[in-house]
């Protein structure tokens, strides 16, 4: 799915860490020369100086900054005068000043411009970051002070958000161990530190196969590719110093047109193979042994937490709230999606048999002719649809959206007084339209290059907080586009198009925070994906299609018929989206509630897959092996379901949009989409905010009726 990913570490207490200002570090990070230390000066209340990143300065960095957190957080907890909200909450959520910027730069490194010298750090300093976090969440001292904190406020209720940071605090360190007793504290400890590695092996198990299978094509080997895609192809073959040949890279914005287009199955089965055999190819960089000791060490934590297994501790706070929940949503959409996927199936073989291809569909055929029945059953060609999807058009469509729901401008900044990471890099001021007032900074960052990992993603470096003075917030939104030759445009796909408006609607949701405390920017994993899910919708109106999808020669609009078979398409090939994504979400919580003891990576995945009837055409979306949203960290572990879940909520907020009188720019529903859904970001439990946008609970049938498929039985 369409990932937000937000790809900085885990922090320390599972909470965002400020940017604020925090006097009591100023002395000692000023004294300190090293670069990532710095306080962030310049415009904009201060921005990252990342065009002064040194990666040799990232160890003494974060082991300072470490060290500084650590000692305010020991401060804090030694506060010899009664715990309350101000010397207690506040004081950590003030805390933390130079590790923020710190984290900022290594996700930078980690995700958008990884090298051989930073991985070599980031595992040296994997483990210490566990131990960082363990020595804060196993505090006896501090812990104590915030059970005080909480324990007064059942009693006498704080203000709603003080309230919901207490409560937010309490339970994540309750979740941590810190009620543990001293030797299991320590074993939890060591459990955190070995996962700190094997998480990031993982990690860069899967960026080594992505970066070094690439398959070279020469100009006999082009047959049926588009020609934009044969221009970016050439093009990355040049910056491998292959200037004779066209790479196929090992990300999915190459692999999924490579399948759609290209005529030699000989060719597409071997691109298949090298992207669905990331980190499963039996060798140094294979990922099923790391799996098996992430599962088990995942077990034996919350084994001492006397939990059953880690989904029923890691669902307690989601909106879910237990495995059984999510596992019955995912059942009730299995039955129906992979029976479309039987139907789409016997489309295809038809196709097939109609141009004498004896052939059995297998899973490099999927798309391919996929695309084939698309244009027979639809007249409709994805790349006919292509021409009008511009990248450059597509960022003034955002911009355009934004500017109509949130009252948001964006003004590219050129006089370079704000650094960039990487020249691919551009910057917008992001302004209120009705008053001119200052928001924040959006930085975009579009293509794909090597150190940098796939897919795509959303990130702050600074977010919106009030209670030491309004900050600003710095957003950032990550792709994979292949870049054209220069003076070429870059087209997308429609798939591709709504990854873009998805990652803008995390980027809107950091931008339209109005919370007072830190913590209260962080979310509920299983909702966190509805705000960006619901803004890809914004894609398909009438108002982005006649305005911003125009051809990339003529430049005229988006034809009305070309629409309308849009349109009427769009329900088709929901057999193969909704089962790749189910089959992860399945194998997720499958992994987490089964005795890890049992589990053979390679098998399990087999057996699991046969046993609930995966057919043989469709691989999962993200197999196991390179299953970088569960085994790369902690962030989407058992909760891979929760993108169906906030679809669940995106089909039936986008259907209040549909009834609307003023449809999807009607301003009075915009309003409550600002002020319920986007500002609040954790501050309300989001059950209540989606009930006081929609006046009730989410239902399941609007998400059936969106993808053409039949109502659940209620039996």
């Amino acid at each position: 799915m369409k990932v937000s990913k937000n790809t900085i570490i885990i922090l320390a207490l599972g909470i965002g860490l400020t940017a604020c200002k925090n006097d009591a570090n100023k002395d000692e990070t000023e004294m300190n020369t090293n670069t990532l230390l710095q306080a962030w000066d310049g415009p904009y209340q201060g921005v990252p100086a990342f065009d002064q990143m040194k990666v040799e300065e990232l160890e003494e960095a974060m082991d300072k900054a470490i060290e500084m957190h650590l000692n305010e957080i020991e401060e804090i907890a030694q506060n010899p005068e009664p715990a309350n909200f101000e010397n207690t909450i506040s004081a950590m959520e003030r805390s933390g000043k130079a590790i923020d910027r710190v984290y900022t730069y290594y996700g930078i490194w980690s995700s958008n411009k990884s090298t051989p010298e930073f991985r070599a750090i980031q595992e040296k300093l994997s483990p210490k970051i566990s131990d960082y976090s363990s020595k804060i969440n196993q505090n006896k001292a501090l812990f104590e002070r915030i059970k005080s904190v909480y324990d007064s406020s059942q009693k006498k209720p704080l203000k709603p958000q003080q309230q919901r940071v207490v409560n937010l605090i309490y339970k994540n360190f309750e979740m941590r161990g810190a009620n543990l007793n001293e030797a299991d504290k320590k074993r939890y400890a060591a459990i955190n530190k070995e996962l700190a590695k094997l998480y990031t092996q993982f990690s860069n198990n899967v960026l080594h196969d992505e970066e070094n299978y690439v398959t070279y094509l020469d100009s006999t080997q082009l047959d049926g590719l588009p020609k934009s895609f044969v221009s970016a192809a050439k093009k990355a073959a040049e910056e491998r110093d292959q200037p004779d040949l066209y790479a196929v890279t090992n990300t999915r914005s190459s692999m999924d047109p490579f399948l759609t287009y290209s005529t030699n199955r000989k060719l597409r089965q071997q691109v298949w193979e090298n992207y669905y055999s990331r980190g499963d190819n039996k060798d140094e960089y294979d990922n099923n042994d790391l799996v098996k000791k992430i599962l088990l060490l995942r077990d034996e934590r919350v084994e001492l937490l006397g939990y059953e297994n880690y989904a029923e501790w890691r669902l307690q706070d989601r909106m879910a709230k237990n495995p059984e929940n999510a596992m019955g949503l995912l059942m009730d959409v299995w039955p129906a999606a992979i029976a479309r996927v039987e139907e789409e199936v016997a489309d295809m073989q038809e196709v097939a048999e109609s141009e004498s291809k004896n052939i059995n569909i297998k899973p490099w055929d999927y798309r391919f002719y996929a695309e084939k029945v698309r244009q027979k059953k639809y007249n409709l060609d994805s790349d006919e649809v292509k021409q009008y999807l511009v990248l450059e058009n597509l960022t003034d469509a955002i911009f355009y959206v934004a500017g109509r729901l949130f009252d948001f401008k964006f003004e590219e900044i050129t006089d370079g007084s704000v650094p960039i990471f990487h020249e691919d890099v551009t910057v917008y001021e992001v302004t209120k339209s009705s008053d001119g007032s200052h928001v924040g900074l959006f930085y975009l960052d579009p293509y794909a290059r090597k150190g940098k990992r796939s897919g795509a993603w959303a990130t702050t470096y600074r977010s919106y907080t009030s209670f030491d003075g309004q900050t600003n917030v710095l957003a950032s939104n990550n792709s994979n586009f292949v870049e054209a030759k220069e003076g070429e445009p870059i087209l997308v796909s429609w798939d591709d198009a709504e990854t873009f408006f998805h990652e803008f609607g995390h980027a809107l949701h950091f931008l339209s925070s109005n919370v007072k405390y830190p913590t209260l920017n962080g979310g509920v994993r299983d909702y966190t994906e509805f705000q960006s899910q619901l803004l890809e919708r914004w894609l398909s109106t009438d108002e982005v299609i006649n305005q911003f999808l125009k051809h990339y020669k003529t430049g005229k609009p988006m034809p009305k018929d070309l629409v309308a078979k849009i349109k009427k398409a769009s329900t088709f090939n929901q057999g193969f989206a909704s089962t790749e994504f189910l089959a992860s979400a399945i194998m997720d919580m499958k992994y987490h509630t089964t005795d890890p003891k049992s589990i053979n990576p390679r098998e399990f995945e087999k057996e699991t897959l046969k046993a609930i009837g995966m057919p043989d055409e469709i691989v999962m979306r993200h197999r196991t092996p390179h299953f970088g949203h569960v085994f790369s960290g902690e962030g989407y572990a058992t909760g891979y379901y929760g993108y169906l879940w906030a679809d669940v909520l995106t089909s039936d907020a986008a259907e209040a949009f549909a009834e609307a009188d003023g449809g999807f720019y009607d301003t009075a529903l915009s309003e409550k989409l600002v002020k319920y859904l986007f500002e609040p970001r954790n501050a309300i439990d989001p059950v209540e905010a989606f009930k006081k946008f929609r006046g009730r609970d989410a239902k399941i049938d609007a998400l059936m009726r969106d993808r053409g498929f039949p109502m659940p039985d209620s039996n």
